[in-house]
């Protein structure tokens, strides 16, 4: 991920006319003015199958349901992005407290805060607190319906 205060160049980069024109006012709210959905009402919350989660305002790869666990915090938890560079970290000053915003790196759409050392037994102990409306999801083929696909797939036992 990248960590930084100033954001680099957005390769997606559109009006916010156009944002509002492809957008639902509650994604806009959320993605391009950072807001936050209800706790506990975002339709991956709970999903618990094998896929991508993708940016919903541009499509960018984000994170993998293998990195997804149950934080019971009412909102999807990942312990680590897809890729370092598929998001942008910054410091959120906001609602007096200082907090790490996440944002896509490809078109700088807000999807959540990541929190450190909660303690939750993850391989990084982070918690990437993402809002479903920020995602979209691309289910994948379980690894049992898979050519040459295991039963005991370890993904199972990973993913929230």
């Amino acid at each position: 991920m990248k960590r930084t205060e100033e954001l680099p160049s957005a390769a997606v980069v559109k009006s916010e006319d156009e944002w509002r024109a492809e957008l639902s006012p509650e994604e806009y709210e959320v993605l391009r003015k950072a807001g936050t959905e209800r706790p506990f009402t975002g339709e991956y919350t709970e999903n618990h199958r094998i896929g991508i989660y993708r940016c919903r305002a541009c499509g960018a790869e984000l994170f993998r349901s293998e990195h997804k666990f149950d934080s019971h915090c009412g909102w999807p938890s990942f312990f680590t992005p897809l890729a370092g560079e598929r998001v942008i970290e910054r410091t959120d000053g906001a609602w007096g407290m200082v907090r790490t915003e996440v944002l896509c790196a490809t078109c700088h759409s807000h999807l959540g805060h990541v929190f450190a050392g909660e303690g939750y037994g993850t391989p990084t102990d982070l918690r990437y607190c993402i809002n479903s409306v920020s995602l979209s999801f691309e289910e994948q083929p379980a690894a049992a319906d898979a050519p040459g696909g295991d039963v005991g797939s370890a993904t199972a036992d990973a993913r929230g």
